[in-house]
C-alpha cells in the first residue's frame, strides 16, 4: 500500500481521484492519507466528495508531511508553486508525481532535476498521452521498420474549447498548456531528439484567449528528420482529437493516425512507375493496457517505485519535452530559429 498526500485540490484533482477510485489496481494499492490546498475548506470538500473521509486535510504541506510521513506526493498545484511543493516533498523523503509542466522555467526544471539526484528521490510528470493504446500501437509500428527510416512527423491540433478561468488569461497558452503534450508525444514516437525550432505564434481575430491561442512550429531533429506542429485553441468546428491528428512519413511509406484508434497508410511495393505501387501498411496488433490516460501514468509511477525502475515520464526525460516548449516560446517571441538547450541532463 502506497500512502499518498495530494496537494492542489482544484478542478484537476477530480480527474486524478476518479482515476484512482475507478482503477482496481490503484484503488487497491494507494491510500490517500492527506489533502492540502491553500483553501483548507476546498481540501476537505474534495476528500469528502471522493469518499476519503478519514484523510487529514489542511493548508500546510510541510506540517502534513511531518505528521503523516507518506510515501509519495501527488502534486497538482499551479506551475508557479511547483518548485516549492517538490522541494518540500523531497525534504520529507517523498517521491513526487507532478502535473505538467515539470517547472515554471527550464532553470527551475534543472534545479529540481539536480535536487532529485541529490536526495535520491523519484520525480515523474504527467504525460498521459504516452499511456494510450493508439500511441503505443503507433510506436510499435515505427519501431517495426515497416515504414523504413522516419523522415518526418506532422501533427495538427485544432479545437475550440471555452475553458473560462486562468487559461484565458495566460501568455503562450497553447504552447505552454497544451502543445507540450503533443511535443512529448512526438518525442515518444520519434527515434531522434529535436535540436532546434522555428515557431510562429498568433492570437487570431475572434480568439477568446488573451495571448497565443494559435501556433505553428517546425523542429529539426538529430538524424535529419523534422517534426511540424500546427495548432489552435480557437478553431471552431472540424475538430481534431485532443491527441492531435498525425501523418508519419518514412523512407518506405506513410501512415495517417487520428490520435485515437484509427491508423491507415501504405508502403512501397515495387520499383517501377511514375508513382510506385503500394500495399496497405502492416499494422501491429493493439496491446491492451491495464490502465490508460491519467490512471496509466499513476499506475506506472507506483509500479516503477515497487520495481525499482524509472517511470516512463521521469524528470530527466520530461525535461527534454519542456525544453522543446520553452525553445518554441523563445522563437515565437524573437522571430528567429532557436536551438533547443542541451543542458537537460
Amino acid at each position: 500500500m502506497v500512502r499518498a498526500v495530494m496537494v492542489g485540490c482544484g478542478q484537476m484533482s477530480n480527474g486524478w481521484l476518479t482515476a484512482i477510485r475507478e482503477t482496481d489496481a490503484l484503488a487497491r494499492d494507494i491510500e490517500l492519507v492527506g489533502f492540502v490546498d491553500l483553501d483548507p475548506d476546498l481540501a476537505a470538500e474534495r476528500a469528502a466528495q471522493h469518499g476519503f473521509t478519514s484523510a487529514k486535510t489542511g493548508s500546510d504541506l510541510a506540517a502534513m508531511l511531518e505528521a503523516l510521513a507518506p510515501d509519495v506526493v501527488f502534486d497538482i498545484v499551479v506551475p508557479q508553486a511547483r518548485r516549492s511543493v517538490v522541494q518540500t516533498a523531497f525534504a520529507h523523503g517523498c517521491d513526487v508525481l507532478s502535473e505538467k509542466p515539470m517547472a515554471n522555467s527550464l532553470e527551475e526544471a534543472r534545479e529540481l532535476l539536480a535536487l532529485a539526484r541529490e536526495t535520491g528521490r523519484t520525480h515523474a510528470i504527467v504525460q498521459n498521452r504516452r499511456h494510450l493504446a493508439g500511441i503505443r500501437r503507433m510506436k510499435a509500428l515505427i519501431e517495426s521498420g515497416e515504414l523504413g527510416e522516419i523522415t518526418a512527423l506532422h501533427a495538427d491540433f485544432f479545437l475550440g474549447p471555452h475553458f473560462g478561468g486562468f487559461r484565458e488569461e495566460m501568455d503562450h497558452v497553447l504552447l505552454l498548456d497544451m502543445a507540450i503534450h503533443t511535443f512529448d508525444a512526438a518525442r515518444f514516437l520519434l527515434p531522434a531528439e529535436p535540436t532546434a525550432v522555428y515557431c510562429q505564434e498568433t492570437n487570431p481575430n475572434g480568439s477568446w484567449f488573451s495571448h497565443g491561442a494559435s501556433a505553428n512550429a517546425l523542429f529539426d531533429c538529430t538524424d535529419g528528420a523534422t517534426f511540424s506542429y500546427r495548432g489552435s485553441w480557437c478553431a471552431e468546428g472540424a475538430p481534431t482529437s485532443w491527441e492531435s491528428s498525425w501523418r508519419v512519413i518514412g523512407t518506405k511509406g506513410s501512415v495517417l493516425w487520428d490520435g485515437n484508434a484509427l491508423i491507415e497508410g501504405a508502403v512501397r511495393d515495387g520499383d517501377d512507375g511514375f508513382f510506385r505501387p503500394t500495399r496497405p501498411a502492416a499494422l501491429p496488433e493493439e496491446t491492451p493496457l491495464e490502465a490508460t490516460g491519467h490512471a496509466g501514468v499513476i499506475l506506472d509511477f507506483i509500479t516503477a517505485r515497487a520495481e525499482g525502475r524509472a517511470p516512463l515520464s521521469v524528470n530527466d526525460d520530461n525535461i527534454k519535452s519542456l525544453a522543446m516548449t520553452f525553445a518554441a516560446i523563445e522563437s515565437a517571441e524573437t522571430g528567429r530559429r532557436v536551438s533547443i538547450s542541451e543542458e537537460t541532463t
